[in-house]
């Protein structure tokens, strides 16, 4: 197969990511087919309708690389997968992460889905900041696997970071199918954001480089949750602060947990809980239903139920469970050890 008969669908979101990973694909010689998602259907709190903006970018994008444009959406997808999953995290005391579940059930699952089923891709790509352990050849190898086949771990294809440290997205994709991975292309995975918008300035997509970068929940925009998003910024107090945790059953990206893991029950690796959080090396526990008990060398702040545990060992990300259970505040183990130390001995 010529690599001009390669059909690549890349997801476009009206950005500037987006729009260069659609240049690169085509600058290889693909056949590009750019996709918006649209997933969210009501207008702003200010009567204007972002995605509509959004989707004009995207289709400009399209045109003026000379690739087709498709329009879907998953209004309906999103509500029940998505949003309301956010809404029952919230009401039950949780942080959740719909960024992460979006990329879990929709764009990963019903997009790519979209693509090969309908307008016949060998493969999906994403303006991410990720790698894969693959190379573009090896993903239009997939074709012709199912997603019921069962991948041996050795055979597993892995999430690693991006090269730029600063913009990696892979937090964000731990929850992805083993699947999705194996069917999808970062061409942004290599490069620092400075050149990518460079890249789109040579290009000339002036209309995006002018705006501002989206912040907002995957594909809907930035929307007013402050009614329920509740933080205490600029604090240090001790009973913020945790040094263990424990997830739900995890989901590792190679389908199984590591074999070092398997092996010993346990292993060093690193976690975080926020995109851009520094990484904290750990040791993970398994437990036999497939949760982790996670001890972390120092404590961070914050950490909270809901939120999302993504694990790495050394440039790859592991995958990601979901935090249940925190271990004693360093306020209470403080006061714990000063009630220890304050207690009367008894003569003997």
């Amino acid at each position: 197969m010529s690599r001009a008969l390669r059909h690549v669908v890349c997801a476009l979101s009206g950005g500037v990511d987006s729009a260069v990973a659609a240049l690169l694909l085509r600058r290889r010689g693909y056949q590009v087919t750019g996709v918006f998602m649209k997933n969210w259907d009501l207008l702003d709190e200010h009567g204007a309708c972002t995605g509509d903006e959004d989707c004009e970018d995207a289709y400009r994008v399209c045109k003026m690389l000379d690739i087709p444009f498709h329009q879907v959406s998953y209004v309906k997808e999103y509500w029940h997968e998505v949003f309301s999953n956010l809404i029952t995290e919230y009401e039950m005391g949780r942080t959740p992460n719909p960024d992460i579940m979006c990329n879990k059930n929709i764009k990963f699952k019903y997009l790519l889905q979209f693509a090969v089923e309908m307008l016949g891709a060998d493969a999906m790509a994403t303006g991410h900041y990720a790698r894969t352990s693959q190379d573009d050849d090896e993903v239009f190898q997939r074709k012709s696997i199912r997603s019921t086949e069962e991948f041996f771990p050795k055979d597993a294809v892995k999430l690693l970071q991006a090269a730029d440290p600063r913009k990696d997205q892979t937090f964000f994709l731990s929850q992805i199918s083993q699947h999705a991975l194996r069917r999808t292309i970062f061409p942004l995975g290599e490069l620092r954001k400075n050149v990518v918008k460079e890249m789109a300035a040579e290009a000339g997509f002036h209309h995006i480089l002018k705006r501002k970068e989206s912040m907002g929940i995957c594909f809907i925009g930035e929307r007013n949750f402050e009614n329920f998003i509740l933080e205490a910024p600029g604090t240090s107090h001790p009973a913020l602060y945790r040094n263990s945790l424990q997830t739900d059953p995890v989901h590792w990206i190679a389908q199984d947990p590591p074999l070092e893991l398997l092996r010993d029950r346990a292993m060093q690796c690193s976690f975080r809980f926020q995109h851009q959080m520094p990484l904290v090396h750990c040791q993970v526990t398994l437990n036999p239903d497939n949760t982790v008990w996670v001890a972390l060398a120092n404590p961070v702040r914050a950490p909270t139920p809901g939120q999302f545990a993504v694990l790495y060992k050394d440039n790859v990300c592991l995958g990601s469970g979901k935090i249940m259970e925190l271990g004693p505040s360093m306020y209470t183990e403080e006061a714990n050890e000063k009630a220890k130390l304050a207690k009367p001995r008894r003569l003997i």
